[in-house]
């Protein structure tokens, strides 16, 4: 497997609280499912592909994915599905696996890419993009993840840790930055008045 073909997966596995619950990426926008956005976007920068969630994976059948649950009981945040990942990615003999939200439609079709000239010394990057004020936000559910640190993953949440960049920073994560022209390419979706914004984007 060539580096510039890194698996992916897509992160599906919260609770979509503010939404009402349920799964987001099975809700529509611009008459398309936010999944199929998603795999759409991701899917011409990588090599296989797997969805983490949790519950029946029956209800993704039609994607025709490997549906990876958290290997770590008690919905404790996105880490747990970056993992997921992580074991499968190692099991195809990967390096590294990158990882992408489910309820993010618009990130950058050059993600995979920008993601692999960032690496850091322990070959961890994520992406981040500025703020209308200049500030530069980290946007961890977007990473490219070395399955070689999958056993420290594993033990740092096993201990409590919940928070990516807690985490991210002991291993010196690269950061590739993304400039957005019109809005942020990261815009994810949680909140219906988010889904109305993300359709008026949609329609440009």
């Amino acid at each position: 497997m060539t580096e510039d073909r890194f698996p992916a997966v897509i992160l599906a596995g919260g609770q979509s609280t503010r939404m009402g619950g349920g799964d987001k990426g099975l809700k529509k926008l611009a008459g398309r499912r936010l999944i199929d956005h998603v795999i759409s976007r991701i899917g011409p920068q990588v090599g296989a592909m797997a969805l983490n969630a949790n519950g029946m994976p029956a209800r993704f059948a039609d994607l025709g994915l490997p549906v990876l649950p958290d290997g770590i009981e008690g919905y404790v945040g996105p880490l747990a599905g970056v993992l997921a990942g992580m074991d499968w990615a190692a099991k195809l003999g990967a390096t590294a696996v990158v990882s992408v939200a489910a309820d993010t439609p618009f990130f950058p079709s050059d993600l995979v890419s920008r993601l692999s000239s960032a690496r850091g010394p322990s070959g961890l990057a994520l992406a981040a993009s500025p703020d209308t004020s200049g500030k530069v936000w980290h946007h961890p559910t977007f990473g490219l993840w070395p399955v070689a640190l999958r056993d420290d993953l594993d033990a740092a949440l096993r201990g409590g840790l919940r928070k990516i960049v807690d985490w991210t920073d002991r291993h010196d994560a690269g950061i590739a930055v993304f400039n957005a022209a019109r809005f942020d390419p990261f815009f994810n979706i949680n909140t219906p008045e988010d889904m109305d914004a993300a359709e008026r984007l949609a329609a440009k």
